[in-house]
């Protein structure tokens, strides 16, 4: 019987590839859709995941994610220093600045002011230059997508001069940092200079991190910072996931992507049942025929859930790699895409939600087929 149902499907050859296609559509978009929101979320968080050395977050009370920047007491990092199980502790600045090159280009940055003294915050990629060199005068490191978006066309140079908020900086380095969410371009330098480039109030410390001891666990350490000293601290993994949430709840981020993903589904639905109903009813006296040979109901829906089965199967794959196409093109650095990806988990439940749309469009076409007269056949 597998032979024949498979016959039957691929002898139609305009409604078999009309099938794939409409899976394949409905897959594609509902794969790229649901990659592009998880890229999206996690670079809400890229500032926590890039400072992998630390394991805890200290914050202002107030706090709700990364973005949020309440500036505390300078006081209060010797105060997280002193908490048990801190096994160290640094401060780290973090703003929005204008940039502008010599030649007369503006854009925004986020800078980020690292510890002078280990320069904890710096991400771990260095392309050119050297992380100690942050400590001659007037000196930053931008991120490798920063400088292509201001000298555009241009190979990566050291020693060009930037205006940072009317402040002269020069380029020591260039960094791989993590596509940011609020900004285009990341800026690093020390801490005591960070603070120069924008008026200050009393209090500069944005964040304070801290990394815990061996032998406690960053959730407990949190927990006694928060109780020592007044302040919000929380595990790096706690704020990245609060960070997310922050945006899942008070954005239309996910309205905005839930509904594409929606949309796919129920155009995938409506194309393929459309056309598989239609290749039943092209072909439905050889479903009467199976019938009237003795073939039962169960058999019978078994017949048709495998052509569904293979349509799925096949439009699947081509949905799916035609996402990985994009994702692995549209996405390399230092492109705006760069830091999307496809998590095999998206790729795991759209494989799921494909075989849903098959059988929710097969459901009309597998009834009108148990209800058929066998004697359809011998009619005119």
């Amino acid at each position: 019987m597998a032979v024949v149902a498979l016959r039957m499907l691929f002898g139609d050859r305009a409604k078999y590839f009309g099938l794939v296609l409409g899976v394949a559509f409905a897959t594609l978009l509902v794969t790229q859709q649901g990659g592009m929101f998880v890229g999206l979320m996690t670079r809400t968080a890229s500032v926590i995941a890039d400072i992998r050395e630390a394991d805890i977050w200290v914050m202002d009370p107030q706090a709700k994610y990364v973005d949020t920047v309440r500036a505390m007491r300078d006081t209060e990092l010797p105060r997280v220093r002193g908490v048990e199980g801190v096994a160290w502790a640094v401060p780290l600045f973090k703003t929005s600045a204008p940039v502008k090159t010599l030649d007369g280009r503006i854009d925004n940055a986020m800078v980020l002011g690292v510890d002078d003294a280990s320069l904890i915050g710096l991400p771990r990629i260095i392309l050119l230059g050297r992380p100690e060199d942050l400590r001659r005068p007037d000196a930053i490191a931008i991120d490798q997508a920063g400088y292509i978006r201001l000298w555009p066309g241009e190979p990566l140079r050291l020693g060009r001069e930037l205006e940072l908020n009317d402040h002269r900086a020069v380029i020591v380095a260039i960094t791989q940092a993590s596509p940011a969410f609020s900004a285009n371009i990341v800026i690093h330098a020390p801490y005591s200079r960070a603070v120069t480039f924008l008026p200050q109030g009393r209090n500069t410390l944005s964040f304070v991190l801290a990394r815990a001891a061996p032998g406690h666990t960053p959730g407990e350490v949190a927990k006694a910072i928060s109780a020592r000293t007044g302040l919000q601290a929380l595990s790096s993994a706690d704020f990245r996931w609060k960070t997310i949430a922050f945006y899942l709840a008070n954005t239309g981020i996910p309205i905005s992507f839930g509904l594409v993903i929606v949309l796919g589904v129920f155009v995938g639905i409506a194309v393929v049942g459309l056309t598989f109903n239609t290749f039943v009813a092209e072909n439905i006296r050889q479903y009467g025929a199976l019938k009237a040979m003795g073939l039962s109901d169960l058999r019978l829906t078994g017949l048709v859930l495998l052509q569904g089965a293979v349509v799925g199967l096949v439009g699947y794959g081509i949905g799916l790699g035609l996402a990985a196409m994009f994702f692995n093109f549209a996405t390399q650095p230092p492109g705006a895409l760069r830091g999307f990806n496809l998590p095999w988990w998206v790729a795991a439940g759209d494989a799921g939600l494909t075989a849903l749309i098959v059988l929710l469009a097969m459901f009309a076409s597998l009834r009108r087929v148990l209800v058929l007269d066998p004697a359809i056949v011998f009619r005119s």
